[in-house]
């Protein structure tokens, strides 16, 4: 079965947030309350997407 519209885009936007914590903690300097945020806002995509898998 095909992931609906909504799942796809989260999954996109959990990849897209990856590469941002990546390129942050590869600098010289990173900002640990951006990278904290990243990993928060991640963290809670990554949940929506086991939910709506489990749901489906």
């Amino acid at each position: 079965m095909a992931p609906s519209p909504r799942l796809k885009t989260l999954e996109e936007r959990h990849a897209a947030l990856e590469r941002q914590i990546v390129e942050e903690d590869t600098r010289p300097r990173p900002d640990a309350a951006e990278l904290s945020r990243l990993k928060l806002e991640k963290l809670r995509l990554k949940e929506e997407i086991e939910r709506l898998r489990r749901d489906a």
